[in-house]
Formats: C-alpha cells, structure tokens, sequence
C-alpha cells in the first residue's frame, strides 16, 4: 500500500490508518540515524513553522523547533500574549491570516475543538503538540521506544497506570490499539477511560487482533506486561485536585514492586514527563535500568520530525 501524507494534519491518531502509522515510524528511523551521524538535508528550507502555545512545555518545543531549524526552516513561538487567539479576532480569522504565511502550524493547549478548528480554516497541516484530549505526538514517541527495546510492537503488552482518562493515556490506548498491541488501563474507577474512546479502541484492536481492557486490579493487569506506563497525577490546569488525586492514586504508584509483578526481568517503564519523583513513580524505579525514559523523551524530536516530513514535503 502506498502512503501519502501530503497536506495532512495530525489533531488525533483516531485519524490514522495503522499503514500510516507505520509509514511516520519508518521514517522517524531514518531521520534518528541522520541525527546520529550530524547529516543535515535541510528539507524545510525556506519554510515557516507557527508554534502557538498556551501551555508551557519543554520536549514539545525543543523537539519542533530543533527538529524544523535543522532542516533549514524556521520556527516561530507564539504565546496568547503574542497574538489575538480568540480574543480581539476570531480563531477562524487567526487561522485564515497564519495560513497565509505560515506552512504549517503547532498548538499546544486546551481545547481540542482549538487545533480542529486551526486545521479547518488554515489550509495548512496542522499538528497537535497537546490538548486536554489528545497527545499524538507522545504517542508516536512511544511507540517508537518500544519498538526499539522490543524488536516488533504486535502483541506487545503495555499497562497505563493511574490516571487512565488523561490525554497521554488516551492517545496510547488508541496508539496501542491501531498497532496491534494489548493494553490495559489499570486505575481507579473514578478516573476509568472516557466510554466512546473506549469502546472505539476496543474496535479497533478487535480488527488489528489485540486488546484493550480496564481494571483496577493491579496482579490481573500486571501480570506478563512487557511496558509500564505512568504520568503525573495532576495534569496541567489540575493543580488545585493534587490533594484529591494523591488519595485515589497512591495505589497505582510505580514502585519495584510494582516492577517485579510483571515476572518479567525484561519489562520496561515509560513516563512522557514532566515526573514528580517519590509521586507516581519512585526515584529507584525512574531512575533505574528498566527506565526508557530519556529515550522517549528523545524520540518526540524524531517522529515529530517525520510527521512534518510525511505531511510538507
């Protein structure tokens, strides 16, 4: 099947075909060797990147300003306080005006109805660099890590635990799903996956022969898990439920218990950071061998890098 991606925006990977997926993997192996070997191609040459943020965020703007200016182009950090984003002039409006001068455009912000609405009225891709919905690029990262521990990523088993209805879990749930992998959400109820996505993701894996499952059982989820995943357990804009969080969560901290419960010596643990240490992850464990951390942290440069290359060039 030949893949083109030309002209496309990345607002979720409910939008993606697993081909497609594939395709933006393959090419985040390639641009991580030319990395490794200082090559420089300069693709983006004489191309313009908007990058509009309203959240504050340190690997979502490393990996695509660094990923755009070494290919040549140039990338411009916006902030609510440098344009009118929906106040003085409308989105819609803003959108028309950056599409006039811009080649592409990444939001890192609230609403997910905000980089729906830049897509529909730029004309240019757009990409999701986070939104209280969805966080694709993280999950292209993920991904990508995992493969590179494990050799493949069919029937690989990957456990979210803690917060199973945030933005980083949800993406991984639809990411997991679309590739083949079997998933678990392991939480509270209280803070169970949101039903439709859910249910979608479910449909999915039943097409690409995997699973997706939510439990609060840790022993049922953790059993024979190749991956452990967390995040924090206050998002950003949550600040004010830590307290409330803390009490529901405190069980679905990654600890080396948790680790050993997977009987598996090879199992790895993944965070899309920031991490509080001592919170949903131990120091011990974040900072041991089984951590993939940093790799992952990397890895949002290259398939950030590729997703540009796939849908600009």
């Amino acid at each position: 099947m030949s893949v083109n991606l030309k002209g496309r925006s990345l607002l979720t990977l409910l939008d993606f075909s697993p081909e497609e997926i594939r395709y933006l993997l393959d090419i985040s192996k390639q641009v991580k060797m030319e990395s490794r070997s200082r090559l420089r191609t300069e693709r983006f040459k004489g191309m313009t990147l908007a990058m509009i943020f309203e959240k504050r965020s340190t690997r979502t703007r490393l990996a695509f300003e660094t990923a755009f200016a070494e290919e040549g182009g140039h990338a411009i950090f916006l902030s609510p306080n440098d344009i009118h984003l929906g106040t003085k002039e409308s989105l819609e409006d803003t959108a028309r005006v950056l599409g006039r001068m811009v080649d592409a455009i990444m939001f890192r912000g609230y609403k997910q109805e905000t980089v729906e609405k830049l897509a529909e009225y730029s004309g240019v891709p757009v990409y999701n660099g986070l939104t209280d919905e969805f966080h694709p690029t993280q999950a292209l990262a993920d991904l990508m890590t995992i493969e590179e521990n494990f050799g493949r990523l069919k029937g690989v088993k990957v456990v979210f635990m803690g917060d199973t209805r945030n933005n980083v879990a949800t993406s991984l749930m639809i990411a997991c799903a679309k590739m083949g992998m079997n998933f678990v959400a392991c939480g509270p109820e209280e803070l169970k996956p949101r039903p439709d996505i859910f249910e979608r993701c479910q449909e999915i894996a039943r097409e690409t022969s995997a699973s997706v499952s939510f439990t609060s059982n840790l022993e049922e989820a953790l059993a024979g898990a190749d991956v452990i995943y967390t995040d924090v357990w206050a998002s950003m804009g949550e600040e004010d439920k830590e307290k409330e969080r803390m009490a529901l969560l405190k069980p679905y901290q990654v600890n080396e218990r948790v680790m050993e419960m997977t009987g598996k010596s090879e199992t790895i643990f993944m965070h899309c950071l920031p991490a509080v240490k001592g919170q949903e992850v131990t120091y011990e464990v974040i900072e041991g061998k089984q951590s993939r951390v940093w790799d992952e942290a990397e890895n949002r440069k290259h398939t950030i890098k590729a997703v540009m290359i796939a849908t600009l060039l």
